[in-house]
């Protein structure tokens, strides 16, 4: 089936910025960091004083989500990354800084991707130990993940799939419900409760005719004239059926039937029928005269099953660029009237932003943009030391003569690019090292810095998941040097930081040992280090555990889309070994 793959377009790597600025222009409102590419509301000073600060953010693509939410009565901000890909955690660290409220808290809500999950959580870590490094108490910021896909649920299996529901246009019924509760004067754990509940109690399912064309990529691929494919992600994700196009009352009928169905929906409400509310979305490239049938069946649908919508909802909430296609969203109201009415009254609540049903007003108070509300950065002072020279300089080398083999084993497995990935991470922490630009002579500061260094130059999921580690254990060196009469780092007290670090990289992952990822190279490494404190003993464990991933079924990361492995180890956890053995080598010397 053919699609547009012409776009109004200057230059694909200035897109989102370019766009960012024009959506201020016509939102006066609201205010725009370029730099972090951060929508926010300009009367930033009184919303900090006197509610809970919301924001949220993911790739771009998706418009008007996220930054279309953004005004009084919903979010407070929004960061944005590029297109179909999360914003740093460096640019929602910037955001954090900048909204959180000293007096009520904060609350970050995302949608359920894995980017999205490490680069926000990792931010909330970042801002936690900065806060706890500048003598300040520990900060009241929240998250909460939203994942209301039952497309990738089989009806007839309570088993998700280890990277759980996506988060779809659901999460834009979060929003309101929050905003407006926020709004309010509620306390964050009342805002959380609420979020947490249409969390919990929203079930989404997409279709579309076709793939989104991508600015600078094009078309990723196609269906046929007569193809429809149900479960499409809202990044081109392959849904879990293509069928050929039928008439819309049955799609959309079975559409609602696939949710009411799904083992999600049944634990939310086991009798099945009640009240609820009906968001019917377009995905970007379906007309309003589909929409408005899509939605006459949508609600039609429900009826017939028991489940009466007593608010309905038909607009562009969340996109996929301008894919040509629709997403049904029904969240179960509580069977308490109370409870019920309360739902409804936050969700007619008046909301002034460009992407909700109601038009954004302008804000005539421009309120206070003052750059001091990001806080400081945290800073360092740089120092040599010779026995950290020569550990990254090893490892460094190492990683430079297994790099073919890491990429051979991705290409094969994955998108190629894990071995590059890794490598360019070595280099710039080996460049960083030979500049004289890393505080050596104070681990917990160096391993904070090399964090940094290593976001940069990665990217992607491997490079998030090396700097969650790393912020763990930073933070977990700085308290055993101030908890321990022993200022001495031998051994066992860095695999017992490293333990503690596994721990804090597992609040963001669900990837644990036999998943076939880089943690079945690092948790045996860790548990062995703490236990002897031979590091030889404890590389030997790392290399066992990634020796063993050839023959585990993926769990994790891209691997899972290919189902079998075929006798090859994992590319991340070789490519870790590679880092470990240059550590290895160096302290043997």
């Amino acid at each position: 089936m053919s699609n547009n793959n012409k776009h109004f377009i200057i230059d694909p790597t200035t897109l989102v910025r370019d766009s960012l600025q024009g959506f201020v222009q016509a939102n006066p409102h609201l205010s725009l960091d370029s730099q972090q590419k951060v929508v926010f509301i300009k009367d930033l000073a009184s919303r900090r004083a006197h509610h809970v600060t919301l924001l949220c953010g993911g790739g771009s693509g998706h418009e008007p989500s996220h930054a279309g939410f953004v005004g009084e009565g919903m979010l407070t901000a929004a960061v944005c990354g590029h297109v179909f890909a999360s914003p740093t955690s460096s640019q929602v660290l910037s955001c954090l800084r900048r909204i959180y409220s000293e007096e009520k808290g904060s609350l970050v809500v995302i949608k359920n991707y894995t980017g999205d999950v490490l680069n926000f959580g990792r931010a909330v870590e970042r801002f936690k130990s900065e806060r706890v490094h500048q003598g300040k108490p520990m900060p009241k910021v929240a998250m909460v993940i939203v994942g209301d896909d039952v497309g990738v649920v089989n009806p007839n299996d309570d088993e998700e799939g280890g990277v759980g529901r996506r988060g779809l246009a659901g999460t834009v019924l979060a929003y309101k419900l929050a905003g407006a509760r926020a709004a309010n004067g509620d306390n964050l754990e009342e805002v959380k409760k609420t979020i947490e509940y249409v969390a919990s109690h929203t079930f989404t399912i997409g279709c579309a005719l076709n793939a989104a064309s991508v600015p600078g990529q094009g078309m990723p691929r196609s269906l046929k004239e007569n193809e429809i494919e149900v479960g499409m992600g809202i990044h081109n994700e392959p849904g879990f059926e293509k069928k050929t196009l039928e008439s819309a009352d049955k799609l959309i009928d079975g559409l609602v039937n696939h949710i009411v169905k799904s083992h999600p929906f049944a634990k939310a409400s086991p009798s099945g029928k009640g009240n609820v509310v009906i968001l019917v979305n377009n995905l970007g490239a379906t007309s309003n005269l589909e929409m408005g049938l899509v939605t006459k069946l949508a609600v039609e649908a429900a009826a017939s099953r028991g489940l009466k919508a007593v608010r309905v909802l038909s607009g562009t909430y969340m996109t996929g660029l301008a894919m040509p296609g629709i997403s049904l969203s029904i969240l179960v109201l509580p069977d308490n009237q109370h409870e019920q009415q309360e739902l409804v009254a936050l969700l007619d609540q008046r909301a002034d932003c460009p992407g909700w049903i109601n038009q954004a007003h302008q804000v005539v108070d421009a309120g206070n943009t003052d750059e001091s509300a990001k806080g400081p950065a945290q800073s360092y002072t740089p120092a040599s030391d010779p026995t950290w020279e020569r550990i990254i300089e090893t490892a460094y080398k190492n990683v430079v003569e297994q790099e073919p083999e890491v990429t051979r084993l991705d290409q094969l497995m994955g998108d190629g690019d894990c071995g590059q990935v890794l490598l360019s991470g070595a280099t710039a922490i080996y460049e960083a090292s030979k500049d004289k630009s890393l505080p050596l002579n104070d681990p917990s500061a160096a391993l904070a810095r090399i964090s940094s260094i290593v976001e940069d130059a990665m990217g992607g999921t491997s490079g998030i998941i090396y700097c969650l580690f790393l912020d763990g254990l930073s933070q977990q060196l700085h308290q055993i040097l101030k908890d321990s009469q022993e200022k001495s780092l031998t051994a066992k007290v860095w695999g017992k930081a490293t333990l503690g670090a596994l721990d804090t990289l597992y609040q963001y992952t669900t990837a644990r040992p036999g998943h076939r990822t880089l943690i079945d190279a690092l948790q045996p490494f860790a548990k062995t280090l703490a236990e002897t404190g031979d590091v030889k003993a404890a590389l030997e464990a790392a290399d066992k555990g990634a020796k063993a991933t050839a023959t585990m079924k993926p769990k994790r990361g891209r691997a899972v889309y290919v189902g079998q492995n075929d006798g090859l180890a994992d590319a991340g956890a070789v490519g870790l070994v590679s880092v470990l053995t240059g550590i290895s080598e160096a302290l043997q010397k």
